[in-house]
């Protein structure tokens, strides 16, 4: 039997939990209100095909914790969409914003369709449907649940939501902020498209920056030099193979789910998304071999591997034969607990996705903040800024008789925008994250990974917010 019919995704996160949670010392009751689920919203209804036929559609929206509100969470759109999933990915939200500090309850929402096997005009029929059994049961809201993109969506279907709330909820000042990681003419906030990649690629150097832990794995201080392996080429994976690539790692291995390529040289994912766009596959990139299955880029030796696709792809079954030293889990859940033990064996660091992937939601948070204050970042500031950075640069050539270069002063004259403040935002948080974890799991010899280590974050956190609110003592 393997392990996917032994556990299920949601059983997973609650064995990680569990584990972490003899680390802590909360009663026994507070632990199981922090790990339960509050709502559960199963829905169906039915669309009309472009060819005139009727389909029911399934799917989902999971409160699992209202310790802080709103609650946050992507939608998704998978065949393998179920209740069991989204409660999972829903209860990761909770912990993984506790741990970055993001000041909401996790949330999580579904629709059971391959958005490949339907058109666009049905996907906006989907997605408005969807919004508007939300807004009918208070399942959606700038003070209430906020969705976001997630695998599947993006841009497009939360315009389709906030355009439908806002249709259903006339003369709401902050209808905006009902969803996050809009396109920016519709409320949403520069560099938020990448956030989640970006935010894998500053936890990741921050890991890489610690002389003691990479003593420990082998491997010399820094991200360059250090090869990487990207599983996904989506959102999450493009951008982070991206910033790798740019700080100076090699990307020597790219995988989606048609095959996977590899490049001792390295590869850029730019070229192969475009050969990809153009042929429909990543396979035959000029340069690059083809491998036997898309699976094998896991098993392949390298310093960093990225999931950055689906929950567990990687378990008690193929653990073992994972070479890389670092794994940074870009995607949710891709490995499981079974999986974390054989890497405790084989001295890997696996840094946990309930932090690592939290660069979305702390963007949307920047651009939930952008909707509430309806101001954009940076718009009160950057004059200033710009002209009193002036004014130093022209008493310090008139005080020195020496001009400064055209290049440094563009650099110095340059006044925070939008993109420079979030992408500033984001790696304080990420930084910030990394070494609470890190200080937790070196200074406890008991606890046995970093994954176990952030949960203990959470949990400590979630806990405090009930005991603070007097709900629990």
């Amino acid at each position: 039997m393997s392990e996917k019919q032994e556990f299920t995704f949601f059983e997973n996160v609650e064995r990680s939990f569990d584990k972490a949670a003899k680390f802590t010392k909360w009663d026994l009751g507070v632990l199981e209100q922090i790990k339960a689920c509050n709502s559960v919203y199963r829905m169906r209804f039915p669309i009309k095909r472009d060819n005139g036929t009727i389909e029911v559609i399934e799917a989902y929206r999971v409160q699992h914790s209202h310790h802080k509100s709103p609650c946050k969470g992507g939608i998704r759109f998978s065949d393998e969409v179920n209740q069991d999933e989204v409660m999972a990915l829903a209860s990761l939200m909770t912990y993984k914003c506790a741990i970055v500090n993001v000041p909401f309850g996790g949330g999580k929402g579904g629709i059971k369709i391959n958005p490949r096997n339907y058109s666009p005009y049905e996907l906006e029929k989907i997605t408005r449907r969807y919004t508007s059994e939300l807004v009918k049961k208070n399942f959606i809201g700038p003070g209430i649940d906020v969705p976001a993109p997630d695998y599947g969506t993006g841009e497009r279907e939360m315009a389709w939501i906030v355009d439908t709330y806002t249709s259903l909820k006339p003369g709401e000042i902050d209808a905006a902020g009902c969803v996050t990681g809009k396109p920016v003419t519709q409320g949403g906030v520069r560099g938020r498209k990448e956030a989640t990649g970006l935010g894998v690629f500053y936890g990741i150097r921050e890991v890489c920056n610690m002389p003691e832990v990479m003593k420990k794995l082998g491997l010399s201080t820094g991200i360059e030099g250090k090869s990487v392996i990207v599983q996904g080429l989506g959102n999450v994976g493009y951008h982070s193979a991206k910033f790798f690539r740019e700080h100076g790692a090699k990307v020597i291995a790219l995988a989606e789910y048609e095959g996977a390529i590899f490049n001792a040289a390295g590869l850029n994912e730019h070229e192969v998304f475009l050969h990809r766009q153009k042929t429909g596959s990543i396979l035959d990139f000029p340069g690059a071999t083809n491998l036997a299955k898309n699976t094998d880029a896991l098993e392949m030796e390298c310093d960093i591997l990225i999931p950055a696709a689906l929950e567990s792809v990687i378990t008690k079954e193929n653990a073992d034969r994972v070479k890389a030293k670092i794994i940074g889990e870009a995607a949710n859940g891709p490995c499981t607990p079974d999986a974390d033990e054989i890497f405790l064996k084989k001295n890997i660091l696996c840094v946990p996705d309930m932090y690592l992937n939290a660069g979305g939601v702390t963007v949307s948070y920047f651009e939930w903040l952008k909707n509430l204050s309806h101001v954009r970042y940076g718009r009160m500031e950057k004059r200033f800024t710009e002209n009193l950075n002036g004014k130093i640069i022209n008493e310090i050539e008139s005080l020195t008789g020496k001009k400064v270069g055209a290049e440094e002063k563009a650099i110095i004259l340059h006044g925070a925008d939008e993109v420079d403040l979030v992408h500033s935002g984001l790696e304080e948080t990420m930084i910030a994250a990394t070494r609470e974890i890190m200080d937790i799991w070196l200074n406890n010899d008991d606890i046995p990974d970093m994954r176990t280590a952030a949960y203990v974050s959470a949990i400590n956190k979630v806990a405090t917010s009930y005991a603070e609110l007097g709900i629990f003592p």
